[in-house]
């Protein structure tokens, strides 16, 4: 059949698709996210449900099914070590699970990483060897590949940018990257401009932005310079080919034209430039994808444990 389906777990929906093997999305859907209550064992029940839905209406026209999801995981085991905001699956043998309750083979891997898989595979990375990618949601996940490879670090926690702290004498939230998503641009934004971030939305910040409304663009400016030392911090360690911005903010030009300009002008001023001027820029990207990312890299991560239909690239 050489079709799949594939899932892309998130706290507010959850997406779904058949994709063939060579990544054409055949056709998808989304259901609303059973929100999680103190109850695990119940709410655990009541997410299968609707799973089971879903895997009925297509079981018989795939040959597996492959997850992204967010979370720690241990992909060799099938393991949810976390599962963030729907914790009511942490601690479950996860592909042993529904291989048993599906009669079909399950591979599933962290959210941010089959990001990284997506865009390694067929998008903005798939001419490197070293890069990154980095989703601006609600708080700022990603992947990273080395050497071709995905880094996923002794405890499967490499790319988990939103952990990351800004400033190390201030341990709040706001002083971690995780704040540094979507929402973080907008209160940054709503600093300046003295509206409420409640009522606040990416796509009226942009529309004022791209009008050039000064109080928006300074925002802009400030929200990006924090991002450009992380960029830059990042390719310091790494020495990325690439770094790509994925989700929805990424969307708008001018939020990569502004990182761009942070991250020169950042580097401008560092004062070790005047011992050592070979030290690269980051090379910043926008993903290719983007909201279909994680479903595309979902897919690559089930091939990449059962060889299913060969190598996807030659290396």
């Amino acid at each position: 059949m050489n079709n799949y389906l594939v899932f892309d777990w998130g706290g507010t929906f959850l997406k779904y698709a058949i994709i063939d093997k060579k990544a054409n999305i055949i056709e998808k859907d989304k259901v609303p996210t059973p929100q999680p209550t103190n109850d695990n064992e119940a709410d655990r029940k009541v997410f299968f449900g609707v799973i089971d839905e879903i895997v009925a209406k297509y079981k018989d026209g795939v040959d597996g099914i492959a997850i992204s999801m967010p979370g720690m995981i241990d992909i060799r085991r099938g393991y949810t070590m976390t599962a963030g905001w729907l914790r009511y699956l942490t601690g479950m043998y996860l592909v042993d699970y529904m291989s048993a309750r599906y009669g079909l083979r399950v591979a599933v891997q962290n959210d941010g990483k089959c990001a990284a898989l997506a865009e390694y595979w067929k998008g903005s990375l798939s001419d490197v060897k070293n890069g990154a990618v980095m989703v601006l949601g609600t708080a700022v996940g990603g992947g990273i590949i080395i050497d071709g490879k995905l880094y996923s670090g002794t405890h499967f926690s490499a790319g988990e940018y939103s952990f990351m702290f800004l400033n190390a004498k201030d341990k709040e939230f706001d002083s971690t990257w995780g704040y540094y998503g979507a929402k973080g641009l907008i209160k940054e934004v709503a600093k300046i401009t003295g509206d409420d971030p409640e009522k606040l939305d990416g796509i009226e910040l942009f529309e004022r932005a791209n009008a050039g409304e000064e109080g928006v663009l300074k925002g802009l400016k400030n929200y990006t310079d924090v991002m450009a030392v992380s960029l830059y911090n990042l390719n310091v360690l790494f020495d990325f080919d690439k770094i790509a911005i994925g989700g929805g903010i990424s969307k708008q030009p001018l939020l990569l034209e502004y990182i761009q300009e942070s991250i020169k002008e950042f580097d401008s001023k560092n004062p070790l430039r005047a011992f050592d001027d070979y030290v690269p820029q980051p090379n910043v990207v926008v993903t290719k994808f983007n909201n279909d990312a994680n479903l595309i890299g979902a897919l690559f991560n089930y091939n990449s444990i059962y060889k299913e239909f060969g190598r996807f690239r030659k290396k």
